[in-house]
């Protein structure tokens, strides 16, 4: 793991190590993947701002979320089918995000179970991240197995009504190796993404009517009558979709445009954090943020916007393809480090010094 320095090493590594199908499922982003480019673009166009002299030998980056303490504000975001990347999948990732004291987020459509998770690692700051279906039983039966296995929030994916346009599938007619199974179910909701029938991706005719397209905010009340977990709203992208998201019972917003691969030509991600921190300063609740985060002063520029905590989705994905569990806490501690370093240099040494006058737009300069 010494000879990986950056969270690009892991990455072109592991595309190096993937098969095609694989590797082009685990980057692409919608259609021209103009958005896909522009969340790790947006950050560079963010300039930090450092204060000198303030005394920076007590570095903490212990931060707390949804009332749980993390060691730093980054966590992992939920991403699909894990097993494809390394043989212990999601078990890996757990496991690295609990030896590393921070959050780890299941996708609903893993290949490993619920069950088998909570089992890995029992000690993680563990979410789940839901999709309702259109038969509510399955929702349900999801919900409360993860509150039961000692999940302690749900992220609920908001964007979805059915999955964007991605054409490296399309191309590639991609599908579930025959050997692996989305762990969450049974019967054909298991297996029924090893199939393309007819060409393209075997992903998206998986969740053609499953996923249910007439889910409205007033939905979240359903949710919430079955649960006492947490709901934290993951894809937001509107200011008035936050308030409605936090009026509807959400204890979280994540703002995130899904990786890029729902809709191309929307905004990055850091982009509209500062108008959703604004829209939601006066309610209780949390904002997080993923995409296009690669970086240590990615993560720093976040946090100056406004957020409370980072997740990263294929960082994880790259560590994990690399060294399995040793992979994913390789690309963690380097996301530390980074952004020690960050905090330290910039003269905010504790995650609440870093205020929102520690990074402006390079607009500010543009006339220099």
């Amino acid at each position: 793991m010494e000879k990986y320095i950056s969270v690009q090493d892991l990455e072109k590594a592991a595309l190096s190590m993937l098969p095609r199908s694989t590797g082009d499922y685990y980057k692409s982003g919608a259609t021209d993947e103009q958005s896909l480019a522009e969340n790790r673009d947006a950050f560079k166009r963010l300039r930090i701002l450092p204060k000198c002299l303030v005394g920076v030998g007590n570095t903490c980056l212990n931060t707390t979320v949804l009332g749980h303490k993390v060691s730093m504000p980054i966590g992992i975001s939920p991403t699909a089918m894990q097993r494809m990347a390394h043989p212990d999948g999601e078990l890996a990732n757990v496991c690295a995000a609990q030896a590393e004291g921070t959050i780890y987020t299941l996708s609903t459509i893993a290949t490993s179970s619920i069950e088998e998770v909570s089992e890995a690692a029992p000690d993680a700051i563990k979410w789940f991240q839901l999709y309702i279906y259109n038969n509510r039983d399955v929702t349900r039966n999801l919900v409360l197995r993860a509150e039961k296995a000692g999940f302690k929030a749900i992220a609920l994916t908001v964007d979805t009504p059915l999955f964007g346009i991605r054409r490296a599938d399309i191309r590639n007619n991609f599908t579930l190796p025959s050997h692996l199974r989305l762990a969450n179910f049974d019967g054909h909701l298991s297996t029924k993404i090893r199939k393309a029938e007819g060409g393209g991706s075997g992903l998206s005719k998986y969740v053609e009517n499953l996923f249910d397209k007439n889910l409205k905010w007033d939905d979240i009340k359903w949710l919430k009558s079955i649960t006492n977990l947490p709901i934290v709203a993951k894809g937001i992208m509107r200011a008035d979709d936050a308030i409605k998201a936090v009026k509807a019972g959400c204890s979280g917003i994540l703002v995130s445009n899904h990786g890029a691969r729902q809709l191309d030509g929307v905004p990055a991600t850091i982009e509209v954090l500062p108008e959703i921190i604004e829209a939601v300063n006066s309610y209780n609740v949390e904002v997080y943020l993923d995409g296009g985060v690669t970086t240590g002063t990615d993560v720093y520029k976040a946090l100056a916007l406004g957020a409370r905590m980072v997740f990263v989705g294929r960082p994880a994905l790259w560590g994990l393809t690399v060294g399995g569990q040793a992979g994913v806490q390789k690309m963690l501690q380097i996301l530390r480090s980074e952004l020690k370093f960050a905090v330290q240099i910039a003269g905010t040494p504790a995650i609440s010094d870093i205020t929102r006058d520690m990074v402006c737009h390079q607009s500010v300069y543009s006339k220099l």
